[in-house]
């Protein structure tokens, strides 16, 4: 397929998501690189590592690119300080200084550890997102979150740094197995169910994810989202929306441990409660627009049911540690129709408490 670009526009700090198959990393990475020092680190996971990172390291080096690799434990539960340290270290033992580039290999994990590592060493350097999961390609890897997980909080550790480019190859996603396909499915679903209804229909639409016009979705995707970081890069009021599913569902990834869920199942379940608790508490959703919401949740095989080993009680606790907690309120993202959502702090405490405990919704998993 021809290479499509996305443009993010944030003055000095903008920045290209290129999306094609079998793209020229190397060559796309040594443009970017010109007047630096032309020596990277590639980040990676031991999963990625014996599938490409041999060809990857090879097409940076035949463009002149200098590579030293780091090569960390695959996991939600490995994105903590102990692999951010690991990044520091390969950094400091290779001598990389301040015109050097850290080179995410990965998935949203890999990449939020990168970002946060090079936005903090040496007080900053550059990188690159390249995103080998449909989740990373199609959310994480777009808009410079970075982070790192704390034991009691997701994400509690990081920071807004921007990549100098967002390379989306769709031949990574030839050995993604079906459940990753199917995480990175919920942040598809949740651009339509928040900011487009046209998209959401188009996925509504479809039997399933073998039927999507895939290089359309992505691109879909970061354009939504590209345009909502444009307008608020730092997350003072629009760019929250995109936390829709987020907050219910990081309470699910703390609670249940990281690692039991994968972050788009979790948010999946997150968007099927918010979307429950909207039309129940008369917030704008019809009861119609919920089901819809459930019914391609499982179309494109993803949970929706809320752990029972959690309780309303235990969703709080979690949740009053999340970001999005300002001045002791959590702040949720509901749908007042599908393709339009708000964020609100409309609901107390105890009234979120009483709507999870009575949700239909509920299943025991075992993991």
């Amino acid at each position: 397929m021809t290479e499509q670009l996305v443009h993010v526009a944030l003055g000095a700090d903008s920045y290209d998501i290129h999306i094609g198959s079998h793209l020229n990393h190397g060559e796309l990475i040594a443009q970017c690189m010109q007047g630096k020092t032309h020596k990277v680190l590639i980040v990676t996971n031991e999963t990625i590592a014996p599938l490409y990172l041999e060809k990857f390291q090879a097409d940076l080096e035949a463009h002149g690119l200098t590579c030293a690799t780091c090569i960390l434990p695959d996991g939600e539960e490995f994105k903590n300080a102990e692999s951010y340290l690991k990044i520091m270290t390969a950094a400091i033992e290779h001598q990389l200084d301040r015109g050097c580039a850290l080179v995410a290999l990965g998935g949203g994990v890999i990449g939020d550890l990168t970002g946060f590592a090079a936005a903090t060493y040496q007080r900053g350097i550059a990188f690159f997102q390249v995103p080998t999961t449909l989740l990373a390609m199609v959310d994480s890897s777009v808009g410079g979150k970075t982070a790192i997980n704390h034991p009691q909080g997701k994400n509690m550790i990081g920071a807004f740094y921007q990549p100098l480019a967002v390379l989306i190859d769709l031949e990574f996603l030839k050995t993604l197995p079906e459940r990753q396909i199917a995480a990175g499915m919920a942040e598809v679903i949740k651009y339509g169910a928040i900011l487009d209804r046209n998209f959401f229909d188009y996925l509504h639409s479809k039997g399933g994810y073998s039927e999507l016009d895939l290089a359309y979705v992505i691109k879909r995707c970061c354009e939504l989202k590209a345009d909502v970081v444009a307008q608020d890069e730092k997350e003072h009021g629009l760019r929250a929306l995109l936390n829709f599913g987020h907050t219910f569902g990081h309470a699910i990834e703390v609670g249940l441990g990281f690692g039991n869920f994968l972050h788009g199942e979790a948010v999946a379940i997150g968007m099927a409660v918010a979307a429950w608790i909207a039309q129940e508490s008369k917030f704008g959703l019809t009861s119609h627009e919920c089901e819809q919401l459930v019914e391609v949740l499982k179309r494109y095989d993803l949970p929706y049911a809320i752990p029972d080993q959690l309780s309303g009680q235990d969703f709080l606790g979690h949740m009053l540690h999340d970001k999005k907690v300002k001045d002791g309120h959590i702040r949720y993202v509901m749908l007042k129709a599908l393709g339009q959502a708000q964020v609100t702090r409309d609901y107390d405490n105890e009234t979120i408490v009483a709507y999870l405990d009575a949700c239909p919704y509920r299943k025991h998993y075992a993991h």
